[in-house]
């Protein structure tokens, strides 16, 4: 597998890599754990998917099969910002707004949404290698910027997944259930610093 970043500025470079990775979100998330998210039958594309957002995307023999959007917490689009400080301000339903302490607004801290591997990686060490290559694109990203840390609401089965794989990956206190799915989620946080020679070595 490799891994390709870019933003969107540059996915032209990158051919159909981008609107692959918003079929992939289209397939997961709303065809497989029935969000109600903005979608048409072949895409999943919100207000988060603004000229702000980076991604960093798994490629295997040329197909995206995994991938996660990433936008620094100092982000402001329109009416926007990002996620968890949307929900923290009561402007998104179905994330509980307690999810973060305090607002983050930062360039050192990023936000990761959208993560996705491909079911069609069934077996755990291919999926293992996806979730090292997209983690390959954090570091990528991390270097050429200045965040330092990123967090994001995840499954808390993900930050064992990680921590298997050497990154320090710390989940918060606070979870929910969502009502759609089913899935419990929390506050994942990823410090660069201490990451980043693990994810060097992969």
């Amino acid at each position: 597998m490799r891994n390709i970043t870019f933003d969107l500025s540059s996915l032209h470079e990158h051919g159909s890599a981008f609107f692959d990775f918003l079929a992939l979100r289209k397939r997961h998330f709303v065809d497989s754990l029935g969000w109600d998210i903005p979608h048409n039958k072949n895409y999943e594309m919100d207000q988060y998917d603004n000229p702000e957002a980076y991604y960093s995307l798994a490629l295997y023999h040329g197909e995206v099969v995994g991938g996660v959007r990433l936008m620094p917490t100092s982000t402001t689009w329109g009416k926007h910002t990002y996620m968890l400080r949307d929900a923290f301000n009561h402007r998104i339903d179905g994330i509980p707004p307690d999810m973060l302490e305090a607002e983050i607004t930062s360039t050192q801290v990023w936000e990761m949404t959208r993560l996705v591997i491909s079911d069609e990686l069934r077996n755990p060490i291919e999926r293992n290698e996806c979730l090292s290559t997209i983690g390959e694109g954090l570091q990528k990203i991390a270097d050429t910027t200045d965040c330092q840390e990123f967090v994001g609401l995840t499954s808390p089965t993900l930050v064992r997944a990680l921590r298997r794989l050497g990154f320090v990956a710390e989940n918060g206190i606070k979870r929910y259930r969502d009502a759609k799915d089913g899935r419990t989620y929390g506050v994942l946080r990823i410090p660069v610093h201490q990451s980043a020679h693990l994810i060097a070595a992969e």
